[in-house]
């Protein structure tokens, strides 16, 4: 195979001179020798290259290792939904593919208004003035906005036990390197136990988060612990399924100050495990303190609509180390699809969507339920998609001839077993699945 150099013989000389070296060798003279002959002994042992038919014939065999499922019943955090075709064309347009942050923004006019009417739709979905676009995951979302709660008096974050556990570690892995603490609430029948709540709620607590419905699938009284929290001085952050809000209630009409979550559910492939989106809104009082990009619209010098990035106090060149999280390119286009996601659903779709996991996931709590070993584990809580099932002794045996069918069944989690199910998951996956427990419970 040929090499490509971006510059000739000539132009390397040229520059060598002009920075005083005769080799190329002689600018990573202040790498240690002993790396520089590592990195050479690695690049030497590096297998020749290959011809294009080649390489994708080594790929198809890796590929061929993958298990791939026929149904997926398990959440925890990432959820087996439908993608309209017109998401992936519009993801995959070269404008929009780019290894690069446009740095000079306005003259990206059309990446600026990708990400303005994604925050829009993002704001009218969570019930918040504000919204950016974004951060990496909903674990990160619940990391920056306990960074946006803090103020200097107040910097104990409150975490709810049915919080996702990765958004609790990232939380507490964050929070280490700003020298703050974070304290766990504990569940009462599956719910934030309210007094637990109150007990915690003191004068140095900057914010409690929150998730709705929660990691175990039930759906918290948000209302109620919005008043509590607001009473003690403290902010609400509230983690919810985005695909859950276009059934319940918003974070902003439930009294959230802050809405997060993982947007993976609007549009995005589960890909083992990413890229996913996080999305963050809020009030219109803590807009300064979001982190990521925030795009306006404006009028230019003749008028005509366009858009410019705004409140840029949030950077890492002007608050150096108080400045959150910098984003970039590869959030945009994660954006980018969740905006194309929810443009080519609409709100009725949306609707739909939630309606179709909200009776798939009744029906399917239902009839498990019915199966010695099954039933739920709160059964008066309400939920969304997701519920928590009793684990019978042969867990793992289940889950293994579930998967023999191919089916993806629950996750293992508290000594019971998570269930999930999506608009994707038709009754006779869900018979086909039922039908498969009773076999191996007999």
């Amino acid at each position: 195979m040929g090499n490509f150099l971006p510059s000739t013989d000539a132009q390397r000389r040229e520059m060598m001179d002009a920075v005083g070296v005769s080799t190329i060798e002689e600018l990573y003279t202040d790498i240690p020798a002993d790396l520089r002959k590592l990195a050479a002994e690695a690049v030497d042992d590096l297998p020749k290259g290959v011809s294009e038919f080649e390489a994708l014939e080594q790929m198809k065999q890796l590929a061929k290792k993958n298990r791939v499922f026929d149904a997926i019943f398990r959440g925890a955090g990432a959820y087996w939904h439908y993608v309209p075709a017109v998401v992936s064309r519009v993801a995959a347009k070269e404008a929009f593919v780019t290894a690069y942050t446009p740095y000079q923004p306005e003259i990206s006019q059309g990446i600026l208004q990708t990400i303005f009417e994604y925050q829009t739709m993002l704001c009218e979905l969570t019930g918040m003035d504000a919204g950016n676009a974004s951060v990496y995951d909903g674990a990160t979302a619940a990391a920056e906005a306990a960074a946006m709660c803090r103020e200097r008096n107040r910097n104990l974050t409150l975490l709810a036990a049915g919080l996702n556990p990765e958004s609790i570690e990232t939380v507490q892995t964050y929070g280490f390197g700003a020298d703050t603490e974070s304290w766990i609430v504990p569940n009462k029948d599956g719910r934030l136990d309210l007094d637990a709540l109150k007990s915690a709620l003191n004068a140095g607590v900057a914010s409690l988060i929150l998730q709705s419905p929660n990691y175990f699938g039930v759906i918290e009284n948000v209302p109620a612990i919005a008043e509590l929290v607001h009473a003690a001085g403290a902010k609400l952050v509230l983690s919810m399924n985005p695909t859950a809000m276009a059934l319940l209630a918003s974070p902003g009409e439930m009294g959230a100050d802050v809405a997060i979550g993982d947007g993976q559910p609007l549009g995005i492939p589960l890909s083992f495990g990413g890229p996913y989106l996080g999305f963050m809104a809020c009030k219109k009082d803590m807009v300064r303190k979001l982190p990521g990009r925030i795009v306006g619209q404006t009028t230019d010098a003749q008028g005509r609509r366009c858009f410019v990035l705004t409140l840029q106090a949030r950077e890492q060149h002007i608050r150096r180390e108080k400045a959150s999280s910098n984003i970039c390119s590869n959030q945009a286009l994660c954006a980018l699809t969740a905006a194309a996601y929810c443009a080519a659903m609409g709100p009725q779709g949306l609707t739909e969507v939630a309606r179709a996991c909200y009776d798939n996931a009744h029906y399917l709590a239902s009839e498990l339920g019915k199966i010695k070993g099954f039933a739920l584990v709160n059964p008066d809580a309400p939920f969304f998609h997701e519920f928590l099932t009793q684990a019978p002794a042969n867990t793992d045996q289940v889950l293994k001839a579930l998967e023999d069918t191919g089916i993806l069944g629950g996750l293992p989690v508290n000594g019971g077993i998570l269930w999930c199910a999506t608009e994707r998951n038709t009754k006779a996956q869900m018979d086909k699945l039922i039908e498969k427990v009773k076999a191996v419970i007999a």
